[in-house]
């Protein structure tokens, strides 16, 4: 049974990611590639990872996705998140465990995420072709990644530790 600080704060966490979620779909980034984007409400998902563990941090991440999905989003968003978010949160809990800095965390998780996309892509479209766009969804997730580590490095020095 989670206690009840633990609760609130990863209720917490998942209203952060949902309005970072919300906000970046209010502002579209394109840069030549279909659904791109900062991976702002990654930063809760990170922030959550480090600031309790795996367990809560995944908790975090499905709540996000699946609450996005139905407040602003449709089923093919739902299930390209579910499959960016799965590969990139499993990378993440990998290399955090393998001793990588939160920025080395995050840049993986970025990369990760988009690699799962393109995955998930390449069996809806039933081509490879779509891994045209990998080389600019590496770059893209690695400099998000970095952007959204440094964030979360912000966050967790300015969040009280208990």
């Amino acid at each position: 049974m989670m206690h009840n600080k633990k609760l609130v704060t990863s209720a917490l966490f998942v209203t952060t990611a949902l309005m970072l979620s919300y906000i970046e779909s209010l502002f579209p980034f394109f840069f030549g590639v279909p659904g791109m984007k900062l991976g702002l409400a990654n930063l809760a998902v990170v922030i959550a990872l480090y600031f309790y563990g795996w367990r809560e941090a995944l908790t975090v991440n499905a709540l996000r996705i699946l609450l996005a999905g139905i407040l602003f989003g449709n089923l093919f968003s739902v299930i390209f998140s579910f499959c960016g978010a799965l590969v990139s949160f499993f990378s993440m809990v990998f290399v955090k465990r393998r001793g990588f800095s939160l920025y080395g965390v995050s840049m993986v998780g970025g990369v990760a995420h988009n690699m799962g996309q393109l995955l998930a892509a390449a069996f809806i479209v039933k081509t490879f072709r779509v891994g045209y766009y990998a080389p600019v969804l590496l770059a893209a997730g690695l400099v998000t990644g970095l952007l959204n580590g440094i964030l979360g490095r912000e966050l967790l020095r300015r969040l009280p530790k208990n």
